[in-house]
């Protein structure tokens, strides 16, 4: 009998990866991706079958190992958030030049409305960027589901599928439905062609007029796929086309099925010739897409004149923000249900640094000696300690992205900023913040880095961080001298001792690291049940 679980969309494509026969997972944790990867860790059949699951130091290195896994023809998951592809952009662009030999599926989770992140890019983009094959499920069996199907398609097709998730599909949990037949692991197999693996520009121009003559073989494979349909309705009115989760909500708004034509997708290239096909029926066509309106956008200059194309772009559905089952509604011009806003429910929350982080400490003396200096900048960095620019600390004036913090405070300084302050945690340091480090260093710039150590990952729920127990070691191998790499302890006992240290390395005219190190409050609780 099949085993039924209750699971979020992350822990579906997770279930699903296993039993496909997976061989490793590597990835950088980001939410609403890491749940992917810590359901991967935990599961037994991971200890059965040896399948490789330590975090890698970001995603970059995850694409490349991934990558690596492929050229050996095991089955590789790649796992972060859409901003993390950016990351993970030159190897994955450099993947669909290589190919994939055995199945390599790219999961990238994207964020729509902004909730643990500073965009809203839609990685969909990415796919036909790449000229890769996407996969987007509508909902949690369907993720399970097309998890074995994407690695399948990708050795049938030899080339990496992006596997795309957002916020309310990672997020949310529902009954899957198991297969009860397990797929045995690769052996190992190296490519046919190992000329395609090394992109020399005599190598890569060939491998590029494949590529595109695969492309329009994956635009066929979409048309036909079975995550993908047309199905008619009795008022050719209007048609829909329901994109990956957007199709779960417009079935909630129509439990009885919809009355007009719908167009499901879920995998890409988008299938056009079905859109051609639902665009002779009618003359309104609604698109319904999570994220940008990539689809949207691209139907206004592919489908005959005369029809009109409705969505994102003119306000039918929201601009920007999730996608929702009552934005599906109101496009469906279906009455709104009775029910009270959120903000009448819900009390507003900001998000704090928790009581007893080291992060508060931290700032605190840091803001006690920066007083002193008139014109003094700090430079923030991604992780916990980015609530630092919120009150009651206003400590921070830039928060950019992974690593930007080191680099964009050598900018100021070259540009005349002093002091200028550079703040980045642990694991957000050797993410990517050491080469910025060592540009400081072979510039000699003046800036104080302030490492904030908790000892972890503490942003996304508590992870291994990949410096734990080095940083000392690895900035003094990056050249920063030794007697300035300067060790402190976050405690309100600690404050003058602190703003000492953090004083004198101000007035230090080079490049200077401070370490603040006290384990995370909430790992150390669960250190302690233990």
């Amino acid at each position: 009998m099949a085993e039924k679980n209750l699971l979020l969309g992350d822990e579906a494509l997770a279930l699903g990866a296993l039993h496909a026969g997976l061989s490793g997972v590597y990835a950088y944790p980001g939410t609403p991706s890491t749940e992917i990867t810590e359901y991967i860790q935990a599961h037994t059949l991971t200890r059965e079958r040896n399948v490789h699951c330590s975090w890698s130091g970001n995603e970059k290195t995850a694409m490349e190992a991934a990558l690596g896994m492929s050229f050996a023809g095991k089955r590789a998951l790649v796992c972060f958030k859409h901003v993390g592809l950016n990351v993970a952009a030159d190897p994955f662009m450099g993947s669909a030049m290589t190919g994939a030999n055995g199945g390599l599926v790219i999961a990238s989770c994207d964020d729509p409305s902004m909730h643990s992140s500073q965009n809203e890019q839609d990685s969909r983009f990415y796919g036909a960027f790449a000229m890769m094959p996407v996969f987007e499920p509508s909902n949690q069996q369907e993720a399970y589901h097309m998890a074995r199907a994407a690695f399948d398609y990708s050795e049938k097709r030899r080339i990496p599928v992006l596997f795309r998730l957002t916020t309310r599909m990672s997020h949310s949990r529902a009954v899957v439905e198991a297969d009860d037949k397990l797929r045995d692991q690769n052996p190992l197999k190296y490519p046919e062609n190992p000329r395609q693996w090394v992109t020399l520009p005599v190598n890569a121009r060939v491998r590029n007029r494949q590529l595109i003559k695969d492309y329009a073989t994956f635009e066929e494979d979409a048309v036909v796929s079975p995550f993908n349909f047309f199905k008619d309705g009795k008022d050719h009115s209007m048609g829909v086309i329901a994109c990956g989760i957007a199709y779960n909500y417009l079935m909630e708004n129509c439990p009885d099925g919809c009355p007009y034509p719908v167009l499901k997708v879920s995998q890409y290239p988008f299938p056009w010739e079905l859109a051609r096909k639902m665009a002779s029926m009618v003359k309104t066509i609604l698109v319904l897409e999570e994220g940008q309106p990539l689809v949207e956008e691209r139907l206004k200059g592919v489908l005959p004149t005369g029809i009109t194309v409705k969505g994102r772009l003119d306000n039918s559905v929201n601009r920007d923000g999730e996608l929702t089952p009552d934005a599906v509604r109101a496009a469906l011009g279906l009455p709104a249900l009775p029910q009270p806003a959120a903000s009448q429910v819900v009390a507003p929350r900001p998000p704090a640094l928790c009581v007893g982080c080291g992060h508060r400490d931290f700032f605190t003396a840091l803001n006690n000696v920066l007083k002193d200096y008139k014109d003094a900048k700090v430079f923030g960095d991604i992780g916990c300690y980015t609530l630092g620019w919120m009150p009651p600390f206003q400590a921070l004036d830039t928060c950019v992205e992974m690593g930007a913090s080191v680099t964009m405070a050598q900018g100021s300084a070259y540009a005349g900023t002093w002091p200028s302050v550079a703040v980045i945690g642990d694991s957000t340091f050797t993410h990517s913040g050491m080469t910025g480090l060592l540009d400081a260093v072979n510039t000699n710039a003046d800036i104080v880095v302030c490492i904030s150590d908790n000892l972890t990952t503490g942003m996304t729920g508590g992870q291994d961080s990949a410096g734990t127990g080095r940083l000392e070691a690895i900035c003094e191998g990056l050249g920063v001298p030794r007697e300035h790499i300067r060790t402190i302890v976050p405690l309100p006992k600690n404050y003058p001792d602190m703003e000492k240290v953090i004083r004198e390395e101000i007035e230090y005219h080079g490049v200077s690291v401070v370490i603040s190190r006290r384990e995370c409050i909430q790992t150390l609780k669960r250190h302690a049940k233990k």
